[in-house]
């Protein structure tokens, strides 16, 4: 059985990795510090072919140890969040995601040469694709346009340019896969969201899809939406997601190439409220939007191409937002009578 090592395995993402992971048959070791959450029950945490290591993804000698056996890592640890992250942690994220990805090439190099590691599959982000004036964004381009402004999107890219200069000079075999805008369940306010009012309701983790339903929800009339509600955004099932992600793994063709993986479908957040707002409240409520004041790193166009993907990998996102939505809004109803979002 092949063995896969799977850091940030604990987070929003690296959930439904694990999940997809175990049913293609793999034996699955997660790594997490629980620094975003906390500790969270995962369906798959009794799967006798799980295991999980509490521990911290910048510790090269831990990161080496596991990687020692394993066939294949996806590197998904770093330090994320919504908008609202990127100024309160602006030096954080860069400086902690910087050490995490050096501490992880550093382990793979080594598990490369001395183990049967054969890549490193790297966990990017759309933000690559900050600055970009024209659409859509193709693989590559994030070379060519100017950086992020973000220190985030800036860290995200300087992480492909880590899996390019391993290849380089150690020849460490590497698949980039960039993550567009995951929407799912399980995510939870994470344990250092600062406390950002939208109207008279706090911003659910400074994700736009949990936050506007928490809002409607709660009863929030009119609605607060940041910015003009006019941003693009493709919003992508973390199920998809993970699907891609582990097909990108896997795929001999993917061998030192970079993948956007995401929904065709482009949504601006206004429709998204709308949807989101008929579906709580119904036709006969009429939707009335107050527009907020957005957030610097508010990107306006974040709009992938996905025909690599498709070409490639045989990969397409096919879960519609209406799905997406009624898995979603029972989940976040839930979570907020608990008191967790």
């Amino acid at each position: 059985m092949e063995k896969v090592l799977v850091s940030g395995s604990a987070g929003f993402i690296g959930g439904y990795v694990v999940g997809e992971l175990l049913r293609r048959g793999y034996a699955v070791v997660g790594v997490d510090n629980f620094s975003k959450y906390g500790r969270v029950k995962k369906s798959y945490d009794d799967d006798p072919h799980y295991r999980l290591v509490e521990g911290d993804a910048r510790d090269v000698d831990l990161m080496t140890r596991l990687l020692s056996d394993c066939d294949h890592f996806i590197a998904g640890a770093a330090m994320i969040g919504g908008i609202s992250y990127f100024h309160t942690y602006a030096y954080d994220l860069l400086a902690t995601n910087e050490r995490i990805v050096a501490a992880s090439c550093d382990a793979a190099i080594a598990a490369h040469r001395d183990g049967r590691l054969r890549k490193v599959t790297y966990m990017s982000s759309s933000m690559v694709f900050e600055a970009a004036s024209e659409w859509p964004s193709q693989e590559g381009q994030e070379r060519e346009i100017p950086p992020p402004l973000s220190s985030y999107g800036f860290q995200k890219l300087a992480m492909e340019y880590f899996a390019h200069a391993a290849w380089d000079q150690y020849q460490l075999p590497y698949t980039i896969a960039r993550p567009f805008n995951c929407v799912g369940i399980g995510e939870s306010r994470a344990l250092g969201d600062e406390e950002i009012l939208s109207g008279n309701v706090r911003l659910a983790m400074s994700h736009v899809v949990p936050d506007l339903v928490q809002k409607v929800l709660k009863g929030q009339d009119p609605l607060h939406i940041l910015g003009s509600g006019e941003q693009v955004r493709h919003y992508t099932y973390g199920g998809d997601l993970a699907v891609g992600i582990v097909t990108a793994m896997e795929h001999p063709d993917a061998r030192n190439e970079d993948f956007n993986l995401s929904t065709e479908e482009s949504t601006t957040v206004l429709r998204l409220a709308e949807a989101i707002w008929r579906k709580i409240k119904g036709d006969g409520v009429p939707l009335r939007i107050v527009n907020d004041e957005p957030f610097t790193y508010d990107v306006q166009r974040r709009v992938p191409a996905v025909d690599k993907a498709k070409r490639m990998l045989g990969f397409a996102a096919t879960t519609s937002l209406d799905q997406m939505l009624d898995e979603v809004i029972p989940w976040i109803s839930s979570a907020v009578e608990a008191g967790t979002i």
